[in-house]
Formats: C-alpha cells, structure tokens, sequence
C-alpha cells in the first residue's frame, strides 16, 4: 500500500462556505469541482467535505437526514461524481464526513419504532444527569411516546445506539455505498463518543472548566468502540487504493487518542493539541514532543470549522510563521478554508449569527459562524451569501493574493511544494525561539521580542523579511 496519508497535506472544505457556482448564496458541490485547479496550484494532496447529506440543516448538515445521497441545496449524486473523477483526474483525494453517532430527527430512522436510539422510559424521571455540549441536559422528553432519548448535542441530533447491531449493519451499508462511488476514505464525526456507558451512571462532575467535554465525560470513550473500528478498517482495507479513516477523537491527553491509531484500527486521528496554544514557544514544544512521545502518527492542524482563525488568535504576523512552523512538522497536515488567505474571525451582528450554540446558549456562547464566512475569490468583494463577508475582504480575496509574493497564498503554496521530510530532531535555541530539524533543512521560529542570530545556510523561505536576523515572530526555513 501507498500510505499517501502519512505526510498528506489534506484541506478541509466547509461545503456551504467554500464556492457558491449558482448564486443562490450557498456553496455547493459544483462550485468546488469549478476550484480544483485552484486546490491543484496550492499544492494539496487530499480534500475534506463537511457533509452535504439531507438535512434540515440545524446543524448544517451534522443532523444528517439520509446518509446516501446530496441535499439538493449542494447539488446532485452525479455532481458528486463528477467532482470525486475530476479530483481524481489531477491528482486530488477525496474524503468525506460521517456523522455515526447522532442522525438529525428528521431521519426516517427517528421517525419509526427508534430501537437504533438512546431512549429510556420516561416512568423514571430524567435518565441522569448527562449535560448537552451545547447548554442544557442531553436528555428530550418525548410525552408522546412516553420515553426520554438521548441528544450529546442538539435535540435534533439524536443519539444512536452502537450496541445495536443493525446500526453497525447499516453503516457498513452507508461506507460501502461512497466507497463503491470512489471517496478515499472518511472523516469520523465524534469518533470517541459512539458507544455510551450501558448503566447511564451520573457524571462525577459534568460541568468542569476544561477545554474539552471529552476529557471529563465517564460516559464516552468506551471499550467497544474500538470493535467498530476494526470492522470499518476491515471494510476499507478491502477496497483498492489505500482508503484513509481520520478520526475526530477530541481529547488534551494524546495518551488516550492513541489506541484509536492501533495499526488494525483509525490510520489517523486529529490531533487538537496546537489548537489550543497561545503564542508561546514554551507552550507549543512542549505540545509538539507530546504529540511525537504519544503517538504513532502525528496530525497538525491550527484551524477547521469550530475554532477561531490564527489571524484572530495570534495576529497576522504571527499566522505567518505559523504556517511556515505547522508545514515543516512530520505527518499529515490539515488545512482549513481561508487559511491561506488568512481571514480573519468575523465578528458577526447577533441577528445574522446561525450556529446552534449561540442559539442554545441564550448568546452567551457566540459560536462557530465567526470562521465559516464563505470565501472571497475575487477583488469585487463578496457576493450575498449565507452569512455576510466584510467588504474589506476584496483586498485579500484569491484574485488579489494571486501572483502576490508577499501574499499569505504564495507563502502557503511556496511552503507546501517546500515542505520539508526527513526525521524530526530539535535544535538547541533561545527559550523563546522553537528550531528543529528535519533533512538538512531547520525550522526556525521566533516567538520572543527580539531578533535571534541565523545559523549558517540558504534561507529557502521565510514568512516575512529577513537578513542576519530572524526578527520577532518571523519563521525561516534554512537548508544548511
């Protein structure tokens, strides 16, 4: 087998934000095989699709309501074979998401005798006290059918049950049916969260202040959810050309990620560890050795479609070198829409604001529609869109970065088709200065208030201006 994955640049598509190609003011599946050349000239190897099942959209489309076919606001199933053979055709992997542990309840499923669901008899009262992610118990009384069923999210998510065998069958059913179409593999939505605890025992505490709900939830993170993975492995390692399952497997200590990475089990699984780090040289090695002591294999990713953009976080000087430090690490890299043009968080007027959690939260909680403003490809600024772009972004939309090499596009693509190989060894350096190594080319990245020395060799890239000195929160590459 190829293994492709094990040092894959792969981008992730936030469908209904990426190209709009019929101006209705959502993306759609056309509107991305239209901007494969754009994907082919940046460099990456592998694209990621949020999904574009049915869906009522609650949580735009992680409430799937048929897991076998394109909502037709995103187009058709021969616009999604189409866009899978062009892809295909440059040299472009295709994965897409799965979202095994809730359906939405408009799912027939839901609708019918929900034996594949979490419910309790509601005789008792409320089953425990399990919080939702997204504010309030996780617990919905339906008085009609007099039982309680389960919703880690949404209560338009309901919770399926994976110790019910003919929801294995099923989605065995669901991965062969995109597998036969062609997709290299999938993205697993909530991977460590599909088998619950069977006895429904109260959380200890179930509202601490950690980054993650995975890290303090009991009821998760169960046993038998690895068997699920051996048979998906066993199923994608039936089909040809090396299909690649990542999971979404969300906790701080990468201890507990690695066994989904067993070699019968996930290839990859994401890991957030980077996400979470302020600017800090101290706070980021000591999160880059973690993840290289934890784990098998490393993923490194600074954005995706729930988290702040590092413009935001760290300041457009900073995401700069960032991508010079993220693109030089070993294994797989995952890169978000808009990354690379380096958008910044949208501080979007309440009024506009769809996310569930905002909504869930009374506005307490903003939520996520802050980095899912759709693209800016032209210098003629957004068009009406599903939420509203600022104005300004004309000024550094694709059309304007392009052909610019002081741009964050020509970085992003100069850094990929640069991306360094070779084995990982860190360098001795200043306490606020990260250098590593990795085939003869040293990743250097500045993060103190002063300018560091160079060492001897050709700078191949640098993320800003430099000359003998790395100036304050600049990365370079140097092949020495």
């Amino acid at each position: 087998m190829s293994e492709w994955w094990r040092n894959a640049v792969f981008y992730e598509i936030y469908v209904r934000s990426f190209n709009d190609s019929n101006g209705d003011g959502v993306g759609d599946i056309p509107g991305i095989t239209a901007r494969l050349p754009y994907l082919r000239d940046l460099g990456v190897d592998a694209i990621w699709l949020t999904p574009f099942y049915p869906s009522p959209g609650v949580d735009h489309g992680y409430d799937v309501a048929d897991y076998v076919d394109v909502d037709p606001l995103f187009g058709s199933l021969a616009d999604f074979d189409e866009l899978v053979a062009s892809a295909h055709g440059i040299g472009i992997r295709v994965i897409v998401d799965i979202v095994p542990n809730h359906t939405s309840s408009a799912h027939p499923w839901f609708a019918g005798d929900r034996s594949r669901y979490v419910t309790v008899p509601a005789s008792n009262g409320v089953p425990n006290n399990w919080p939702s992610n997204w504010g309030g118990s996780a617990w919905t009384l339906d008085e009609e059918r007099g039982e309680y069923y389960l919703h880690l999210f949404a209560p338009e998510q309901p919770d399926l049950d994976w110790n019910q065998e003919q929801v294995r069958r099923d989605f065995d059913e669901i991965l062969r049916f995109w597998l036969d179409r062609g997709v290299d593999g999938f993205r697993i939505d909530v991977a460590h969260g599909l088998v619950k605890d069977a006895t429904l025992a109260d959380e200890p505490d179930p509202m601490p202040s950690l980054p993650f709900s995975s890290d303090w939830r009991k009821a998760t993170d169960q046993p038998e959810v690895h068997e699920i993975y051996r048979d998906w492995r066993s199923l994608a390692n039936s089909y040809a050309g090396d299909r690649v399952l990542v999971g979404e497997v969300v906790f701080s200590d990468q201890r507990r990620i690695a066994p989904y990475l067993r070699p019968d089990e996930l290839q990859l699984a994401f890991n957030f560890s980077l996400v979470f780090q302020p600017w800090d040289a101290q706070a980021i090695r000591a999160s880059i050795a973690d993840s290289l002591a934890s784990l098998p294999i490393v993923t490194w990713v600074l954005e995706n479609h729930d988290v702040t953009r590092i413009v935001t976080r760290f300041g457009p000087r900073e995401a700069r070198a960032a991508a010079l430090l993220l693109l030089a690490l070993p294994g797989p890299v995952f890169l978000y829409q808009g990354q690379e043009l380096g958008l910044e968080e949208v501080d979007l007027p309440d009024e506009v604001r769809q996310d569930p959690i905002f909504k869930r939260s009374g506005g307490e909680r903003k939520g996520r529609d802050g980095c899912r403003v759709p693209l800016p490809w032209t210098t003629a600024g957004p068009r009406a869109s599903w939420l509203p772009a600022p104005a300004s972004w004309g000024q550094i939309s694709v059309e304007a970065q392009t052909g610019d090499d002081a741009s964050m596009l020509e970085l992003y693509r100069k850094a990929i088709a640069l991306r360094p190989s070779g084995a990982f060894a860190w360098l001795d350096s200043a306490e606020d200065v990260l250098a590593f190594e990795r085939d003869g080319t040293i990743c250097m990245v500045n993060l103190g208030k002063t300018g560091v020395a160079l060492p001897p060799g050709e700078v191949v890239l640098s993320s800003d201006d430099v000359e003998d000195a790395l100036s304050p929160s600049t990365a370079a590459w140097i092949r020495s």
